[in-house]
């Protein structure tokens, strides 16, 4: 036989006995590389970043936006309680996690899920010698239906917080005309009797949230003047109006008259605060008068530190100490002794109007910077420590805690002009609110603490429902042309 032949035939027959798999390798080797590879036959996986879970839940946030997730978040939060709820009891049963409780959706549930697994090895081998009993945490009675163990049926029968709602309309809108548009200005307060004063041009009116009956309480425009800040004494019986020609008129809201008017600015008011029998004045003129109203008008403290117009005036909850801010950026704060200040923070790059002092929390004070600023920052006022800041977005125009709960509310101008509330320490943001079309520059809280009205230069009031879910449904219309319902 011709050697040729015979290798060729011999070939042949070998290339016809290899495997089918291994020809297809071998001709796809030869046709499709021209290098040749030698590989085992042996695929190891690695499993270093296997946990699906985790990183389908990334591969999710990271298709998303920010303003996407934070939409799904709020528009689905029972659903997101139901499935915390559900992967809780996933844990349990497949990896021996232990959990009896809910976790809170807003927090981090990815670490404990983590933690948990780290600490349960998936793949072991163990014995049971000896049946653990029915009073055991681990175990259900061996003659119970369901195959859930006790931590399981603990979790399913721990008791759920109900869910936060927040209207995001608010329950009544009021016609307020000429509401100026000004960010020094305080126009907008509500006293202690329920009873709202606003100032619109030259007049400031009352408006009673029992009855909606509307009363003009006093004009300024036969006297040239106009208003600039209202503010009621803790009582509600009295209520400090100051003036565009820098005047500070204190008028009896029962009686309707007026029972001094305050000189010593040379500027206009733009803030008042009461302490007590005792009330504070902030002006363009940099100063800030403290004069008790039952001494004669000489009897007066003048607080010099601002070097522009003072905006914002709020005293402690326990009468010992007053915060200003001014247009110059500055935070400050006074004792009821010495006239210079105790404390000043500079941390603002923007005009200070938003404080609020804590009811919780003795010495927690908070404060919002305008258009160049838009940070909320938290002070510790007995150490004098900055505690925390947020950007909020938006120029930051007033604040106001919550009465019971450790939450407060700041409304915005520039450029969202946004209504939001926070809880605090966590500075997570329970609802945002928006219906304004101007800056949100006046607010002021209902004497019960749970409701709030918003006033803008879109002269509109509106009243949210921002700290309970109770609802008013009483609604009349006003007497008078002002203040008539919207919608």
């Amino acid at each position: 036989m011709d050697q040729e032949y015979e290798r060729r035939l011999l070939r042949q027959i070998n290339h016809q006995n290899l495997p089918t798999e291994a020809r297809l390798s071998k001709c796809v080797s030869v046709t499709c590389s021209p290098v040749s590879v030698k590989s085992g036959d042996r695929f190891i996986p690695t499993r270093a970043g296997s946990n699906w879970s985790i990183n389908f839940h990334y591969a999710n946030e990271n298709c998303r936006s920010p303003n996407q997730n934070h939409k799904a978040k709020d528009a689905s939060s029972d659903s997101s309680k139901d499935a915390v709820a559900y992967a809780a009891l996933l844990r349990n049963e497949l990896l021996g996690a232990g959990i009896e409780t809910v976790p809170d959706p807003h927090t981090d549930d990815r670490r404990h899920a983590v933690l948990s697994q780290d600490s349960h090895s998936l793949f072991r081998y163990t014995v049971h010698t000896k049946r653990v009993p029915f009073d055991s945490d681990n175990e259900v009675s061996p003659y119970s239906l369901s195959p859930l163990s006790n931590k399981s049926h603990k979790l399913l029968r721990s008791p759920r917080k109900p869910a936060r709602k927040i209207s995001k309309i608010p329950f009544k809108v009021l016609d307020a005309p000429e509401l100026q548009d000004d960010f020094y200005l305080n126009l907008v307060d509500w006293s202690a009797g329920n009873l709202l004063s606003v100032g619109l041009g030259a007049c400031v009116y009352l408006w009673s949230a029992c009855t909606s009956q509307v009363t003009r309480l006093c004009d300024l425009s036969v006297d040239g003047d106009s208003v600039t800040s209202v503010c009621w004494n803790e009582r509600g019986s009295l209520v400090a109006v100051g003036t565009h020609k820098g005047y500070v008129q204190i008028w009896d809201a029962a009686g309707g008259r007026k029972l001094t008017s305050l000189e010593g600015h040379s500027a206009r008011v733009g803030a008042l605060a009461w302490n007590g029998e005792q009330l504070s004045s902030g002006s363009r003129d940099r100063v800030i008068l403290q004069r008790d109203i039952r001494t004669p008008p000489s009897a007066e403290r003048r607080l010099q530190g601002h070097r522009q117009e003072v905006c914002g005036l709020k005293w402690s909850p326990d009468h010992q100490h007053l915060a200003s801010g001014g247009n110059d950026n500055k935070l400050l704060v006074w004792n009821s002794s010495s006239l210079l200040p105790v404390q000043q923070y500079s941390d603002h790059l923007a005009a200070v109007k938003a404080i609020a002092w804590s009811p919780h929390q003795h010495g927690l004070l908070a404060s919002g910077g305008g258009t160049a600023d838009r940070c909320l920052r938290f002070w510790n006022t007995l150490t004098g420590q900055a505690l925390q800041s947020t950007d909020t977005g938006s120029q930051v125009c007033n604040l106001a805690w919550s009465k019971h709960a450790n939450e407060l509310v700041s409304t915005h101008g520039y450029s969202q002009n946004q209504i939001l509330v926070w809880k605090y320490p966590s500075l997570t943001q329970v609802a945002k609110l928006t219906g304004h079309s101007y800056r949100v520059l006046y607010l002021a809280v209902s004497p019960d603490g749970e409701a709030i009205v918003t006033g803008a230069g879109d002269e509109t009031l509106r009243f949210w429902n921002v700290f309970s879910k109770t609802r008013c449904t009483k609604e009349s219309k006003s007497v008078l042309n002002l203040f008539t319902r919207i919608r």
